[in-house]
Order: C-alpha cells, then sequence, then structure tokens
C-alpha cells in the first residue's frame, strides 16, 4: 500500500502542470538572481544587445535599398538621342509614333534648344558653348515603359525595338547603375551574412564567460547540492535560464537600439527623398525579422550556457 501512495506522488510529481510550475520557479529565480546585480547585469546584456543590433540594423538597411532600387527598376526608363538631321517637328511625329505603342506609358520629347539649355546650366561650360556656331546637340525622346515591363531584360528589349527607328540614332537604358547598385546590395547581404555569424559566436563567447564565471562564484553551493543528490540537470538548470534572460534582455536591447536608429534617419531620408520628388521612406523592421531577433537572443544564450555548463559543471566534484 505505501509502494502504491509513493508511485502515485511520484507520477503527480512528474505531470505537465507540476514540470512547468517547477521551470516556471526556476526561470523567476533565475530572473531574481540576475536582478541582485543589475549593473553587471545590464553591462553583459548591453554588450549581447549591441552584437545583436549590429547585423540586425544591416539588415533592414539592405532590405530598403533593395526596395529603393526594386522601385527605380520598376520605374526606369529609355533615352532615345535622334539623328543630327531631324529637326524639332519630325522629332515629335517620332514620339507620337512611339507614344502609340502598348508596351509604352508615357513620352517626353526634349528639343535640340532644350537640350542645349540644359547642357548648359548643369554642365558648367557656358561660355564654351556660346563659341559654337550651331547646336551640336540632337533631339531626344524620354520614354517610360508601361508598369508590365519590368526588369534590366525586358527594358533592354524595348530599347533594342525602338534602336530600329531610322530617326533614332541611339537608344540608352538609364538602368545601369541601378543594376550595378543591386549587384553591390548582393555583396553588402553576404557581408552580413558573414558579420551575423561572426557577432552570434561573439554571443556564445559572452554568455558562456559569464556563466563560467557564476559557476566558480557558486562551486561551494554546487558542491553541497552535489553531496545531498543534486543531479547535474538540476544544477545545470538554472544556469540555462540564465543565459536565456541575458540572451531575451539582450535582444530587446538590440530591437530598442535598431529602433532608435531608425528614428533618428527617418527624417533625414525623407527630406533626401523629397529633394529627388520621391515618397521613399524607411521600412520598420518586418516582423520576420522581429521575431528572429527575438528568438535569436535568447537561443543563443541557451547555446552559451549550455557549452559553459556542460564543460565547467563536470569539473566540480565534491570531495
Amino acid at each position: 500500500m505505501a509502494r502504491r501512495d509513493k508511485a502515485r506522488k511520484f507520477k503527480r510529481n512528474r505531470s505537465p502542470i507540476t514540470w512547468l510550475l517547477r521551470h516556471a520557479q526556476m526561470s523567476l529565480s533565475s530572473l531574481g538572481r540576475l536582478s541582485r546585480n543589475p549593473i553587471s547585469t545590464a553591462m553583459t546584456a548591453a554588450v549581447i544587445g549591441i552584437a545583436l543590433a549590429l547585423p540586425s540594423g544591416l539588415h533592414l538597411l539592405v532590405d530598403n535599398v533593395s526596395q529603393l532600387s526594386s522601385s527605380w527598376d520598376g520605374s526606369a526608363s529609355i533615352s532615345l538621342f535622334l539623328n543630327e538631321n531631324v529637326n524639332d517637328e519630325q522629332a515629335d511625329t517620332v514620339r507620337r509614333q512611339i507614344a502609340l505603342r502598348p508596351d509604352v506609358g508615357e513620352t517626353r520629347l526634349i528639343d535640340r534648344d532644350q537640350a542645349l539649355e540644359e547642357f548648359r546650366r548643369l554642365s558648367g561650360f557656358g561660355e564654351a558653348i556660346e563659341l559654337l556656331d550651331h547646336n551640336p546637340l540632337p533631339a531626344v525622346v524620354l520614354v517610360r515603359p508601361q508598369e508590365r515591363i519590368r526588369g534590366a531584360e525586358a527594358v533592354a528589349r524595348l530599347a533594342e525595338e525602338l534602336q530600329g527607328y531610322l530617326e533614332i540614332d541611339l537608344a540608352q537604358v538609364d538602368l545601369q547603375w541601378v543594376a550595378r547598385l543591386g549587384a553591390i546590395t548582393g555583396t553588402i547581404e553576404r557581408g552580413v551574412i558573414v558579420l551575423a555569424a561572426l557577432l552570434a559566436g561573439a554571443v556564445l563567447l559572452i554568455v558562456g564567460n559569464t556563466i563560467r564565471l557564476d559557476i566558480q562564484n557558486r562551486h561551494s553551493e554546487i558542491e553541497i547540492v552535489k553531496l545531498v543528490g543534486g543531479t547535474d540537470a538540476f544544477i545545470r538548470r538554472p544556469f540555462l535560464y540564465e543565459g536565456i534572460w541575458y540572451g531575451l534582455i539582450g535582444a530587446v536591447i538590440g530591437l530598442v537600439l535598431v529602433l532608435g536608429a531608425l528614428y533618428l534617419l527617418d527624417g533625414p531620408v525623407q527630406r533626401l527623398a523629397g529633394l529627388y520628388e520621391s515618397d521613399f521612406a524607411l521600412a520598420v523592421i518586418d516582423p520576420a525579422s522581429l521575431l528572429g531577433l527575438l528568438l535569436g537572443g535568447p537561443l543563443l544564450g541557451l547555446a552559451g550556457a549550455w557549452l559553459a555548463v556542460g564543460r565547467h559543471l563536470a569539473q566540480i566534484q565534491p570531495d
């Protein structure tokens, strides 16, 4: 009868509710232990937060640049330089013919006088241009493709077709610098991945070293727990929760740093976009990145604590 009572008591102790209560108690106990050393806890969490904020902020910056380049890609234009012997009336006729195409959304003519005036204003060679006895610049037709014509290849194919007009001497796609920006963005993305991996390793080392020092400070306590029959799993548990708390607090600090940086940059970016008549605004951190930051920090803290505890706990044996 006594054995049955002990078995029933053991089963009750191993119920899911009891298991959750024990872990919740251990988690709050670990948080309370950290709160008793607020300065050291804040310093460690701040270092972790900075390490997490750097790749998160760079990733967000790359996403904004990618979105900006995508919008430029969709609004690419084609400059059609007409032959020198084409007068303004003929140039306007060519513009109207091109505007009738189903794959062309908008056209604008820059006649030879307008081209010369724009070149004089922007080039800084106004005095030299006055010495010319004739206007050497051709008329230009600016073509904006339809919205469905997106991407560098589609715009390049349209430019090749427009090159077939006899009055057109050169069709130039104003998209090469956007392609270069995309290549630079791809390189930065790869660099962000490498940086994130390095900083993740740094977080593991920071948490692991912090937990190692905590284990050394509680060396006598751990020996006593082992003497009275405490298992390694029982001793390991509070240190693991400390690593999780370090990672979570660091992730929150990193999130605050990223959002603060966005707030500081939002105004200047909007003013710069306004100078180019653009409505571009910095995108706030997306849900996937937010979830990755808030989960990545605790997971890295747990991994760092697990490595430190597994290595140093086995070295402590009661005499």
